[in-house]
C-alpha cells in the first residue's frame, strides 16, 4: 500500500512508529534522515506477520507476512480494531486472549515489551499456532501512543507441511484434507508397536469423529461438509507435533497417533484438540458463522497388542464419548 492510500492522520502515526528516535540530539543539517517508506518497505518483505496498532487498539498498519499467515488482506483490517475479535487468539486451553490476557493490551498497562504463544483464528475457519511478540511504542515524552506487534508460525507446523509435501510423492495422501490416508496412518501404527516392543517407547492414539457430520451434508450439501472437513483437518494438522501421525481415516473419520506421551497428558492433547476445534468456525458470505465440534476415542498402546487390539479399544472409547453427549473425550 503506497503513502497516499492511508487517511492522513494514520499516515502520520506510522510514520512516528517506524522512524527510530535518536537518544540525544545529534542530528544536524546534513544528517541522514530515511524516508519512512524505507522501513514500511522493509517490514513489508519480512515473512514474519507485523502491525501496528494505536492506543485505541485500532490496527494502523499490516504487512504481507501477516497476510500470508492469517488469510486477511490488509484492507480487511486496517480501521478495524482487536474488539473486534478478527483474529480471535485463544491459548492452549482455549480460553479467549481478546478478552482476558490480550499481549497488546498487557504491552499498554504493563509498558514492557510481552512474549507469549497462542491460537489464532486463520480467515479459512482453522487455527494456526503462532510465537507473538508485543513491544509498547512510546513518545518523546515517553507516553505509550501505540505498540508494534510481530508474530510467526510455530516451526513444528513448518516441519508438518515439509513431511506432507514428501508424502505427496508417495500418493500416501487424503486428496481433500491433503493428510496422511488410512494406509499410512496403520503403517505408522505397526511400526509404532514394534518400538514399544522394542524400545519401550509410548504412544497413544485419537479416534476422532465428526458430531452430526450426516446432517450437515444433508441439510447445507456437500459443499459446507467439505469446508468442515477441511477445517478439522487443518485445526488437528497444525496443533500436532512433527513426530506425531494425523490422518483422514474415512467418511467424518480421523486418527492421530500422538508419541512419546502418558495417558494424562493423552487426554490433555486430545482436549485441546477439541477445544480448539470447537471455537473455530466458517463465515459465509453474509457474515453467518458455521461451527463445529468432534468426539474423541483415546487408547494408550499396550506391549503384545496388535494393530486391530489397539484401534478397537480407541473405537469404542469414540463410542462413548458420542453416547455421553459427543463433543467430548473418552479415555
Amino acid at each position: 500500500m503506497t503513502t497516499s492510500e492511508y487517511p492522513a492522520e494514520t499516515q502520520l502515526q506510522i510514520d512516528a512508529a517506524l522512524v527510530p528516535r535518536p537518544t540525544r540530539p545529534v542530528w544536524t543539517e546534513t544528517s541522514f534522515s530515511p524516508d519512512p517508506t524505507i522501513y514500511r518497505g522493509i517490514l513489508d518483505e519480512m515473512e514474519d506477520g507485523v502491525y501496528l496498532v494505536d492506543r485505541t487498539e485500532r490496527v494502523l498498519w499490516w504487512n504481507r507476512g501477516a497476510e500470508a499467515i492469517t488469510g486477511f488482506s490488509r484492507a480487511e483490517v486496517v480501521g478495524r480494531t482487536c474488539a473486534e475479535n478478527l483474529l480471535c487468539h485463544v491459548d492452549s486451553s482455549g480460553r479467549f486472549l481478546c478478552t482476558n490476557g490480550c499481549p497488546l493490551r498487557r504491552a499498554f498497562l504493563t509498558g514492557v515489551p510481552i512474549e507469549t504463544s497462542a491460537f489464532l483464528h486463520h480467515k479459512e475457519g482453522h487455527r494456526v499456532a503462532v510465537n507473538i511478540k508485543t513491544k509498547p511504542l512510546r513518545d518523546r515524552n515517553g507516553y505509550v501512543f501505540g505498540a508494534l506487534e510481530v508474530f510467526r508460525r510455530a516451526s513444528e507446523e513448518e516441519d508438518q507441511a515439509r513431511l506432507i509435501k514428501e508424502l505427496s510423492k508417495l500418493a500416501l495422501i487424503d486428496e481433500p484434507t491433503r493428510l496422511p490416508n488410512r494406509r499410512l496412518f496403520e503403517a505408522h501404527l505397526e511400526r509404532r508397536l514394534a518400538e514399544l516392543e522394542r524400545f519401550g517407547w509410548k504412544f497413544g492414539v485419537l479416534m476422532i469423529d465428526i458430531d452430526h457430520f450426516k446432517l450437515v451434508n444433508d441439510n447445507f450439501g456437500h459443499h459446507l461438509g467439505d469446508d468442515i472437513l477441511q477445517l478439522v483437518a487443518r485445526t488437528i494438522f497444525a496443533n500436532c507435533r512433527s513426530l506425531d501421525t494425523v490422518a483422514r481415516l474415512g467418511g467424518d473419520a480421523f486418527g492421530a497417533i500422538i508419541a512419546s506421551i502418558d495417558g494424562d497428558a493423552l487426554r490433555r492433547v486430545a482436549e485441546r484438540l477439541r477445544s480448539l476445534i470447537e471455537t473455530s468456525g466458517l463465515r459465509n458470505s453474509a457474515s453467518e458463522r458455521y461451527r463445529t465440534t468432534v468426539s474423541i476415542g483415546c487408547a494408550l498402546a499396550r506391549s503384545n497388542e496388535t494393530t486391530a487390539e489397539l484401534l478397537r479399544r480407541a473405537n469404542d472409547r469414540l463410542s462413548a464419548a458420542k453416547q455421553g453427549g459427543r463433543n467430548q473425550v473418552s479415555v
